[in-house]
C-alpha cells in the first residue's frame, strides 16, 4: 500500500532525476552538434524518469486511498510538482531554453520539500459535494493550467533581469495554454457548483478571486495581441497574475472572509 511515509522514497528520487537533467541540459557545446544532441536526449530521458517517479506515487496513492488524490493542499502540491515539471520539460524542448528546466526543477522541489516535511493526510472518504463526475476533471486541469502558467511567471522573472527577447513569444505560448484550461476549470467548476449547490456562481472568496486571476491574465493577453505596453510592464503584468493565482489557490484560506467558504473541505 502506497501511503505519504513513502513519499520521500519517490519525491526525493523526482528531484535527484530533474536536477541532474537540468545540470546535464545546461552543458553547452556549440561546435559539437550530434555530442549537443545526445547530451539533450540523456536530460530529456532524466526528466521522463523524474515524472515518472511522480507518477507512480500518484497512481499508487490514487489506489491506496481509493479516490483520486485531490482532496488536501498536500495533495494538490503533489500534482503541482509533477505538472510544474512537466512544463518545464515542455518549455524545453519546445523552445530549447536549457535553464528552464533548472527553475522548473526549483520550482516543484520546493512543493515536494514542503510535502515531505508536511504531508497533510486526511481519511480516505470524500464529502457530498466532492462526490461528483465534475471533480477529477476540474482539480486536475487547474493543476495543469497553474504549472503552464507558473513557467511563464519564470520566463517573465528572467526576462526583467537580462536583455533577451525571445523569451515573450515562449511566455505568450504558456500563457495561452494555461489560460486555455484555466478557462475550462472555471467553467466545470461553475457546473460543479450548479449540481452541487444549485447555483453556477455564489461570489464566494475563492470564486472572486478566481476571477480576478483570470481577468488580470486576459488583459496580458489583450495587451500582447494589441501591441501594447513594454516588455518590463507586460512581465511585472505576468508576475502580479501569478500573485494573484497563488491568493486564488491557497492564500484566500487565510483571509477571514473565507473562513465559511464552500470551498474549504477540511473542517
Amino acid at each position: 500500500m502506497v501511503t505519504w511515509d513513502l513519499f520521500i522514497w519517490f519525491g526525493a528520487a523526482s528531484v535527484l532525476l530533474s536536477a541532474t537533467a537540468a545540470a546535464v541540459s545546461a552543458f553547452n557545446e556549440e561546435r559539437r552538434i550530434m555530442r549537443y544532441i545526445r547530451v539533450r536526449t540523456l536530460a530529456v530521458a532524466l526528466a521522463l524518469m523524474a515524472l515518472l517517479s511522480l507518477a507512480s506515487f500518484i497512481v499508487g496513492l490514487w489506489i491506496s486511498l481509493g479516490r483520486p488524490p485531490l482532496k488536501t493542499m498536500g495533495e494538490t502540491r503533489l500534482w503541482y510538482s509533477f505538472f510544474a515539471l512537466a512544463a518545464g520539460l515542455f518549455t524545453y524542448l519546445r523552445w530549447r531554453y536549457r535553464w528552464i528546466l533548472s527553475f522548473s526543477t526549483v520550482l516543484a522541489t520546493v512543493f515536494i520539500m514542503v510535502n515531505i516535511f508536511r504531508p497533510e493526510i486526511h481519511d480516505q472518504t470524500l464529502m457530498p459535494a466532492l462526490q461528483s463526475p465534475w471533480f477529477i476533471p476540474h482539480v486536475t486541469v487547474y493543476m495543469f493550467s497553474y504549472s503552464f502558467l507558473g513557467c511563464a511567471f519564470l520566463l517573465a522573472v528572467y526576462r526583467l533581469f537580462s536583455s533577451r527577447t525571445d523569451v515573450m513569444p515562449a511566455a505568450d505560448t504558456l500563457i495561452y495554454i494555461g489560460m486555455a484550461f484555466l478557462t475550462f476549470g472555471m467553467l466545470s467548476g461553475a457546473l460543479w457548483a450548479k449540481e452541487a449547490w444549485g447555483h453556477y456562481w455564489s461570489w464566494d472568496p475563492k470564486e472572486t478571486w478566481a476571477l480576478v486571476t483570470w481577468l488580470f491574465y486576459m488583459l496580458y493577453i489583450h495587451l500582447r495581441l494589441l501591441g501594447k505596453g513594454s516588455d518590463r510592464l507586460l512581465c511585472l503584468l505576468v508576475v502580479f497574475s501569478f500573485i494573484c493565482l497563488q491568493m486564488c489557490w491557497w492564500g484566500v484560506n487565510y483571509l477571514p472572509s473565507a473562513q465559511d467558504s464552500i470551498h474549504v473541505y477540511n473542517r
